[in-house]
C-alpha cells in the first residue's frame, strides 16, 4: 500500500534541443493520450502538461474538449476518464504549487536522466519512500534533449536510468513513463 500520492508532469520548457539551445518543445497528441492512460492506470492523481505557449495549449484544449464532450464520451469513455487527470500549468513551479496546495505539503520533485548524479535514487528506494512516507511525489519527465542543467539542479532526486538489454538506449517519453510508473506504482509481482 502506497502512503504518498504520485503526480506526473511532462515538461516542455526549459528544454535543450540537439544543439543545447534552450527551447520550448511541441506537445504531441501521443504524449497526451498515452501518458494520461498510463498515469490513470497506475493511480496518478494529476498529469501536468507543463507548457506556456498559447498556440500549443489551444491544441491541447481542443483535444481534451473533444474527449470530454458527449460525442467523445460516447465514442470512448475510457479515453475521457484518462483525460480527467490532465492539468495544464505554465511552469514547473506552478505544478509544484498545485501539488502543494492539494496535498498541504511540498512534494519531492523527482526527474529522470540517462546519467547518474549525486542525488540519484533507485526505483526500489523511491518506491520504499512511497510506501513509508506521506510526502507526495511529483515526477517530471523531460522532452526534447532533456531539461536544462540549472533546472535539474533544483530537484530533490533523479531516478536512476532505465537500461535495456543492449547499447541502444533512446526510449520515447511515453515508453519511459509507462516503465517508471510500473516500477513505482505497479503490483509487487516479485512478492507473489
Amino acid at each position: 500500500m502506497m502512503k504518498s500520492s504520485l503526480y506526473i508532469g511532462l515538461v516542455h520548457y526549459p528544454i535543450y534541443d540537439k544543439n543545447f539551445n534552450v527551447i520550448a518543445t511541441a506537445i504531441t497528441n501521443y504524449d497526451l493520450h498515452d501518458i494520461s492512460r498510463s498515469a490513470t492506470t497506475y493511480g496518478v492523481k494529476k498529469y501536468f502538461i507543463i507548457h506556456h505557449i498559447e498556440g500549443q495549449l489551444d491544441m491541447v484544449h481542443k483535444i481534451i474538449d473533444f474527449w470530454r464532450s458527449p460525442a467523445g464520451r460516447k465514442y470512448n469513455s475510457y479515453r475521457t476518464e484518462a483525460f480527467d487527470i490532465v492539468d495544464i500549468r505554465p511552469s514547473i513551479e506552478a505544478a509544484v504549487d498545485a501539488v502543494t496546495e492539494q496535498e498541504g505539503q511540498r512534494p519531492y520533485i523527482v526527474t529522470t536522466d540517462a546519467r547518474t548524479y549525486a542525488n540519484t535514487i533507485s526505483y526500489k528506494d523511491l518506491r520504499h519512500k512511497r510506501e513509508t512516507e506521506t510526502v507526495p511525489i511529483l515526477l517530471l519527465l523531460g522532452t526534447g534533449y532533456g531539461m536544462t542543467k540549472e533546472t535539474m539542479e533544483q530537484f530533490d532526486f533523479i531516478l536512476e536510468p532505465i537500461y535495456g538489454a543492449g547499447e541502444y538506449n533512446h526510449l520515447s517519453v511515453r515508453s519511459a513513463a509507462a516503465i517508471i510508473l510500473d516500477r513505482l506504482a505497479g503490483e509487487a509481482w516479485w512478492n507473489q
